[in-house]
């Protein structure tokens, strides 16, 4: 009911909603007030809010952007207006071969291609409220940004964390570059996944990520991930206890080699009959005899140009080398085999075979007849080689197995690894699936790495005072690496000597750029270091860190060995970059596929903002499913939420500001409660339901206060009609950094929550009654509610919305009535008799 002192909010107002010009109008206003720039403050907790920085590709943002940074920015707006001091920047991971292979197909420079992309995320961004610290802006191509890449690569240099070394490596011929084992899926490029991968044997950059993989494995407890990276990565780093034994490997030219050889079964020693050394080892051919060359290169360029199909048919395959390993135990002679089932990083790159007690070993060795020695018999009764149809893989006691036999398999492992110890061919040791991170790439849009060669010095770091060696403008695209083709670049002095020397052609793997990132927003523009220590400290680590799941093992492990080697080195005091990790999902086209241009299913964030305004698509993107789970475009419901945010800005038109009811303090104290609570764990389509329903409960008049509650609340999701509205009643700029509404527990009454589900639940009852009907209900022209007396009152204050919503005139009567009447019809408390004629 309206009071004299109430306030017409939309009085002489203009009513119409034009998203277009709200959006555009506190856009300008936030930028021009600079209202999300932060620097330190100690007077304040600080939270920093980040997602994965992205890369700037030439065709802008798409709905998966959209959907992340929308995530990422409702949680720094709610912790903003919570009081914190809320770093939240943006950069662009714009070095790197899918920005030098777009620039070619553009038939232009990568530079040029790469600004004016960025140029045009930023303004792509912009438009989606986004409420970056536009003042922490970095990119990875620019120069003052790479300058400490090649700083910190020195430093690795200086402290033997980086170093060059022969190695086979995955070679892509499409990128005409190396990639990183995590760059390898199913033996294929990750950015080419047509494209078979091939091994070569080249000098690398390195950096030992493997000095910090028992830190990298432990640190994981620790962090508030998603158990499923966690998982991920623990299985990358691969950590297994096991048996060191020392082969004597015979080469062809039949000097003696030691090979260390890594079993999780020592107590099969006896059982071994024969050797594989993976097929893309680079000691490979020294053990090849003249007279196995053809077959074993016959079986490498099989290996190496194998399909994903043929892999799965080409297990388990191998090539006699000729050369022989003597068995420590016994001094047995043993064949040593190439095989495509054996990681060259793995340990040594070759596997001692017991085919009796693996079934891959078993496959292996009935595939080419080798003999099938049993060292581990059941308990409950005796195996055949000559009769086994499958390894046995089991415990038991051993059997031919010299002065062990009759010892149980389990503890004959620590008896047999002691012995070996004491005889100083074996010993106890940890071995990891991890291995070096190979750094260096064949490329032209990358870091360069700072070192030059001399005929006299050899290889010279460059000074730090010539940083940056800068990427140089002048090259040809083509064949190979482009840097090789500018002579005038190539050649220069060498620091040590001032002698001839050429400079390193191999340039970084930006997941070197992005290991870091994170640290230079804190000091963007810092020229003399490449942070300061103390505003590291105050901001890292990064409170929330946004991002997909498809970096767990690279970006995400990359990073964290980065950190640790940092802190090693006393440029920060914290052992873990990101302490909180969420995981997006996608958005997914109007057909349920994941979008492409092929399909024809996109669905463009420029196109649907300029059609239903940011703010609607900002509300549908959080409204269909947790942010982690993947979601539908649906125009229905974006429909449904533009419908909504027009309610809200038609209401707001029209209200009267005066007192609020008991019933809608109860409903927005309550909703405060209860949004704070769901934005603070990403539930945020459970945030949005508590908002647009407490909205239903609104009244004609309501206290200021309660307004700006509602506004607040509504605020992370539609920064932009929240500013309007905040200042249609009155308010000065900017609810953006107004004050999170607290909840008053003492205005929340249970009794108004059970009197409206009585309510909610009358208006399912006659919904379900109607279906139930079909046809007939079109004769219907009346409702009929008969409740006890106590309830009358209830349900009298739900006549209108029945009326409203199934277009039928309604009576609200009590159960005497009916009985007076002579009306078959029964009432109980919370269940009031229906009757539909």
């Amino acid at each position: 009911m309206e009071k004299n002192n109430a306030k017409d909010v939309g009085e002489n107002k203009e009513n119409s909603y034009d998203f277009n010009a709200i959006e555009e109008k506190w856009q300008e206003k936030w930028e021009k007030k600079k209202v999300f720039e932060v620097e330190k403050d100690s007077k304040k907790e600080k939270f920093f809010n980040l997602e994965m920085y992205p890369y700037p590709s030439g065709s802008g943002l798409h709905m998966g952007h959209t959907f992340n940074y929308t995530i990422g920015d409702i949680n720094a707006r709610f912790k903003r207006m919570q009081g914190y001091n809320v770093l939240y920047p943006m950069g662009y991971d714009s070095l790197g071969l899918p920005a030098e292979n777009a620039a070619i197909k553009a038939g232009e420079h990568p530079k040029s291609y790469t600004d004016k992309s960025i140029k045009s995320f930023i303004s792509q961004q912009k438009k989606l409220g986004l409420s970056y610290d536009w003042s922490k802006l970095l990119a990875s191509h620019y120069p003052e940004y790479y300058k400490w890449d090649q700083y910190f690569f020195l430093k690795f240099l200086e402290k033997g964390l980086a170093y060059k070394g022969k190695s086979p490596v995955n070679w892509c011929p499409k990128c005409e570059t190396v990639l990183a084992n995590e760059q390898v899926h199913d033996g294929r490029c990750w950015r080419h996944d047509e494209t078979n991968v091939e091994i070569k044997q080249l000098e690398q950059w390195f950096l030992k990520t493997t000095e910090y993989a028992d830190e990298l494995l432990d640190n994981l407890d620790d962090l508030d991930w998603p158990e499923e990276i966690k998982a991920m990565q623990r299985n990358w780093i691969g950590k297994s206890e096991g048996t060191e034994i020392n082969f004597e490997v015979e080469k062809s030219n039949n000097e003696g080699e030691k090979w260390p050889i890594f079993t999780t079964r020592p107590d099969t020693i006896y059982g071994v009959t024969f050797m594989v050394i993976s097929a893309q080892h680079h000691k490979l051919m020294d053990l090849v005899t003249e007279d196995q060359r053809e077959d074993v290169e016959k079986f490498l360029k099989k290996v190496r140009s194998v399909s994903e199909k043929e892999q799965s048919e080409l297990e388990k395959e191998g090539v006699f080398t000729g050369s022989y390993a003597i068995n420590p135990s016994n001094n047995e002679k043993i064949p040593i085999y190439a095989g495509n089932f054996v990681l060259a990083n793995y340990g040594s790159g070759m596997v001692m075979a017991v085919p009796a007690h693996d079934q891959r070993d078993f496959e292996f060795a009935k595939k080419y007849d080798i003999p099938i020695k049993i060292v581990v018999q059941p308990n409950e009764y005796d195996i055949n080689p000559e009769k086994m149809a499958r390894a046995f893989t089991g415990e038991g006691k051993l059997v031919n197995s010299g002065e062990f036999n009759k010892i149980s398999s389990q503890e004959a492992r620590d008896m047999i690894s002691d012995w070996m110890e004491e005889e100083g061919f074996g010993k106890k040791v940890f071995q990891y699936k991890l291995n070096d991170w190979l750094v260096s790439r064949q490329r032209y849009w990358g870091c360069p790495i700072p070192v030059v060669h001399c005929d006299k010095c050899g290889m010279v770091p460059v000074p730090e005072e010539n940083l940056p060696v800068e990427i140089p403008t002048e090259v040809e695209f083509g064949k190979g690496n482009p840097l090789e083709t500018n002579e005038d670049w190539i050649k220069t002095t060498c620091p040590k000597c001032e002698g001839k020397a050429k400079r390193e052609t191999e340039t970084m793997d930006t997941f070197f750029d992005s290991s870091w990132y994170y640290l230079r927003y804190c000091d963007n523009e810092n020229d003399k270091l490449p942070f300061d220590k103390e505003k590291v400290n105050y901001w890292l680590p990064v409170d929330q860190y946004i991002g997909g799941v498809e970096h767990a093992c690279m970006h995400l492990i990359y990073a964290r060995f980065f950190t640790k080697a940092l802190r090693d080195m006393s440029y920060l005091d914290f052992d873990e970059p990101f302490q909180c990790l969420f995981n997006q999902g996608m958005v997914l086209g109007p057909d349920g596929e994941k979008m492409s241009k092929s399909k024809g299913n996109v669905v463009s964030p420029d196109t649907v903002s300029e059609k239903y305004g940011v703010d609607t698509v900002r509300l549908f993107l959080v409204s269909q499913a947790s942010p982690d789970k993947s979601i539908q475009w649906d125009d229905k419901s974006v429909k449904g939420c533009l419908k909504f945010i027009k309610k809200v800005f038609d209401y707001f038109s029209n209200v009267k500001i005066g007192k609020s009811s008991e019933k809608v303090e109860h409903f927005i104290n309550k909703t405060i409660e209860r949004v704070s609570e769901d934005i603070k764990n990403f539930d945020y389509n459970l945030a949005v339901i508590k908002i647009r329903k407490f909205f239903s409960c609104l009244e004609y008049e309501i206290s200021k206060e309660d307004l700006e509650s509602f506004i607040k609340l509504l605020s992370p999701f539609c920064p932009h009609i929240a500013e309007e509205l905040w200042e249609k009643i009155g308010n000065k700029p900017f609810v953006s950094v107004s004050e999170w509404p607290g909840a008053n527990k003492g205005k929340i009454n249970d009794e108004i929550d059970k009197r409206e589900g009585k309510k909610e639940k009358l208006i399912d009852d006659v919904k379900n009654i109607l279906e139930i009907m079909g046809n007939k209900n079109q004769d219907a022209n009346k409702i009929e509610i008969f409740a006890i007396p106590p309830e009358i009152e209830v349900y009298n204050e739900v006549k209108y919305k029945l009326e409203t919503t199934f277009g039928l005139s309604t009576e609200i009567k009590s159960i005497k009535d009916a009985d007076e009447k002579g009306k078959e019809v029964k009432a109980k408390p919370g269940k009031p008799g229906i009757i539909i004629e």
